[in-house]
């Protein structure tokens, strides 16, 4: 590798030592004055990063980090060696599986983003640990130190219905909250306590906006009024009324006097607050406004709008000083900078724009997963922006080069509103999931980022012969996985909805895709490269198969229709008809005459691919049928149902054999083994379940997931069986299979994330020194075992 190299790394070289054999000799050749064990190099961000490239190419190099830590177990001096090893570790994408690390010493590491599922951590020293975004999925953490532990995030403030924005008051004191059903919820800040709520009048309260003494609040509503309330007193003191459809934005002056508002019925409106009067109307949008934000200084107000632009007023002369153009699509919020001479601008044409102010000019346009942005704010400093998208997720960006600093997963629906606290250390993040969740951007900001996240995963599919998994996102995008190890190798681009559905052709060099932009696409693996667009379906195309020789593709689609394409041409050879609603999955038999298809109509279709005619319709589900499989042999179809059963059918009579039963909710998922003995399916019931196929008998459930199971594969190496399940938030798991009689044993190998802080199933029974907030944090996320007084004391502290 040719870099240059910090005058730290350089010190940091002679760091291994081992033996001939390669076996680290900790006792005999350590240096306890070396870097690493004299120092903290947490914070030494270059270090770390070249340290850990350095680990991913010298084994000996990983072995003598992971004895650092096994030493710090019995000897305190090792400490900071230890948090230094498994910083690094960590950072170089080392995964903590089943591991003992009871009672490691690593007070002030980072091991943001890592991996530490089924790991026994009990009586471990973990304070002043930055655990953001961390997973610790059915870890036992019990009695292990916590103080000042750091997990990025406060606990969510969660309600009954989508929020619609949240505002943190000027003083910083309280948090604001507006309801899709027109309830206004506040907040104080200093222990998350709710001090008040209004009922309005049953209609959207879209925004509100703190008065600069932070004494009034105003709500824009969907009844087209706009409401003053005295945050003191509770009361309504004025309706404004004058615009003639739903009012989108609201906003006080700077100095207070006045208010501006915006609206469907394309003005802008500016009011005066103690009297309630309209003093201006502001003519030139063309479509809806949706935003709008007043300079600094008071003197000026932009907007943004439907019409795909942004206008600069001049606040006394009631003048458009400058009109912005460049998005393609709609603009749902403006925000102004702290200094004014920038505006950012969130649209649905999937970019968030920053304007000079002066020239008119686009500074530049950030974008990220194909997914429009609903919400922009500026940090206190004006150094960063905060965005909330359609995909989930908050991202901070760097103003000046307009790069993404972080990505903060967590909700499960669009964020619609972003704000910063006043002293910049918090963003409150307002989504259609109910909850507003609040992030420590000061604390929690880890200055480690993985670009092997997944966002959230669609479905999955296992390369027969390619050593790749592939899995389909809501964010358009097509990732492949190395199917050993988890890394992340490539994308592929080019649909431009929700990627439902991949299967690899019989030779693993084709990959096909099934999408909600109503096409499927047949990729080149190795080049990226997009061969053919199958265009035809009038519906979502919900899944996609491979024939077995290879030279035919199939797509199902919500249109009712089955399609059987030719992969050289990319002609549609047939359709088949007759499920009488969408039709959700489809499976080739072994030798590529039939195809069995499940439609949202509650029956199986066994299909005569030569013919195009159906020749079976099994019938006995009564809800939809999600997914089916042929058996290894061919002997057998399984079919996945939202009636909570799976079904197995004799491919030769049509007979249900079997019914498994066993899901708590909608089987979405189904796979064989390659023996066919097993069939692995994943549900809304947030488990996977391991079947006997020869008795029905669940032989394993696996728990402990955030998400529903979409999909799930099988793969064999060196003569051993291996599960992959894809769950909807974005984590990919892969287990090694073992089976010992009636009994299946799951091994975990490794674990793709999506970024979020994970507990489901941990036990932190006794853990020492966690704070109110992150005891109430943590039993949000899923932790168990937690003394009940424990929990007690938080809720009461914490209580809503």
């Amino acid at each position: 590798m040719n870099r240059r190299k910090s005058e730290s790394s350089e010190r940091c070289l002679d760091l291994q030592h081992t033996s001939p054999q390669g076996a680290t000799t900790l006792e005999q050749d350590f240096d306890t004055d070396s870097s690493l064990h004299s120092r903290s190099l947490v914070n030494e961000h270059a270090l770390v990063r070249f340290l850990g490239e350095r680990v991913q190419q010298e084994p000996a190099f990983k072995k003598q980090l992971l004895g650092y830590i096994e030493r710090s177990k019995t000897d305190m001096k090792w400490r900071t060696a230890a948090a230094n090893a498994i910083t690094i570790l960590v950072r170089a994408g080392v995964q903590f599986i089943e591991s003992d690390l009871r009672g490691i010493q690593i007070p002030g590491a980072d091991v943001s983003y890592g991996v530490f599922d089924s790991v026994q951590l009990q009586d471990a020293d973990l304070r002043s640990v930055d655990l953001r975004g961390v997973w610790l999925r059915q870890t036992d953490l019990s009695r292990a130190q916590m103080e000042g532990a750091r997990f990025g995030e406060l606990p969510f403030l969660e309600h009954d219905i989508e929020v619609r924005s949240c505002v943190y008051s000027p003083d910083g004191g309280s948090l604001a909250v507006s309801l899709d059903n027109g309830v206004i919820h506040v907040y104080s800040t200093s222990n998350w306590e709710r001090t008040m709520i209004w009922h309005s009048h049953g209609l959207a309260a879209l925004c509100v906006a703190y008065s600069p003494k932070s004494d009034q609040i105003a709500c824009a509503n969907q009844d087209g009024t706009v409401r003053l309330w005295n945050l003191k007193s509770g009361d309504c003191v004025h309706t404004l009324i004058g615009h003639g459809n739903w009012v989108h934005g609201v906003v006080y002056s700077p100095q207070g006097g006045r208010i501006t508002s915006a609206s469907d019925d394309w003005t802008v409106r500016i009011w005066d607050v103690v009297t309630g009067e309209c003093l201006r109307t502001l003519i030139g949008h063309t479509e809806g406004v949706l935003s709008v934000v007043y300079s600094p200084n008071g003197s000026r107000i932009a907007s943004g709008s439907a019409d795909c632009t942004v206008r600069l007023w001049d606040v006394e002369e009631g003048i458009c000083r400058c009109v912005f153009y460049g998005h393609s699509n709609r603009v749902w919020e403006v925000a102004y900078s702290p200094q004014g001479d920038q505006i950012a601008s969130a649209s649905d044409d999937c970019t968030i724009r920053l304007w000079d102010v002066e020239t008119g000019s686009c500074r530049h346009v950030l974008t990220g997963r194909s997914d429009p942005f609903f919400s922009v704010s500026y940090s206190p400093s004006g150094n960063h922006v905060a965005s909330g998208s359609r995909d989930n997720c908050l991202r901070l960006w760097d103003v000046e080069t307009g790069k993404c600093l972080h990505s903060m997963a967590g909700h499960c629906d669009s964020i619609v509103s972003v704000v910063f606290s006043p002293d910049g250390r918090q963003v409150a993040s307002g989504s259609f999931d109910t909850k507003v969740r609040l992030w420590d951007i000061l604390d929690g900001a880890s200055n480690f980022t993985s670009s092997g996240l997944s966002p959230d995963t669609c479905g999955i599919d296992c390369s027969p012969k390619g050593g790749l998994i592939a899995s389909g996102s809501r964010d358009c995008v097509i990732r492949l996985w190395c199917v050993d190890t988890g890394a992340y190798r490539r994308t592929l681009l080019g649909h431009t909805s929700s990627v439902f559905c991949v299967a690899f052709s019989p030779q693993g060099d084709l990959l096909v895709s099934g999408s909600a932009d109503q096409s499927a696409r047949l990729w080149e693996v190795e080049s990226g490269t997009c061969l053919h667009v199958f265009n035809a379906h009038d519906g979502w195309v919900n899944f996609v198969a491979y024939h077995p020789q290879g030279h035919q593709v199939a797509s199902a689609s919500d249109d009712n229709i089955i399609r059987l394409w030719d992969v050289v041409t990319g002609d549609c050879q047939r359709t088949l008809e007759g499920h009488t609603d969408g039709v959700l999955s489809l499976v080739y038999s072994l030798d590529g005459n039939q195809i069995a298809s499940g439609s949202m109509d509650g029956t199986v279709r066994v299909w005569d691919t030569e013919a195009g005619l159906c020749c079976w319709i099994l019938e006995g589900h009564n809800n939809w049928a999600r997914d089916i499989k042929y058996s290894p042999l061919g002997d057998q179809l399984a079919s996945a149902s939202y009636d909570y059963r799976i079904r197995i059918w004799d491919v030769q009579t049509g007979e249900c054999r079997l019914i498994m039963i066993g899901h708590s909710d909608n089987v979405a998922c189904i796979s064989y083994s390659p023996q066919g003995d097993l069939l692995a399916s994943g549900g809304w019931d947030k488990t996977v379940r391991l079947w006997n196929t020869s008795t029905g008998h669940c032989q394993a459930v696996i728990r402990n997931f955030q998400d529903i199971i979409p999909g799930i594969a099988w793969n064999t190496a060196s003569g051993a069986n291996y599960l992959i399940a894809g769950c909807m938030d974005g984590p990919i798991l892969k287990w090694h299979v073992l089976q010992e009689g009636e009994m299946c044993t799951l091994q975990p190998q490794w674990c793709i994330t999506n970024g979020t802080l994970t507990v489901t199933g941990t036990s932190m029974q006794g853990a020492r020194g966690l704070t109110d907030s992150n005891k109430q944090l943590l039993k949000q996320r899923g932790v168990i075992n937690e003394p009940e007084y424990l929990i007690q004391e938080a809720s009461e502290t914490l209580r809503r």
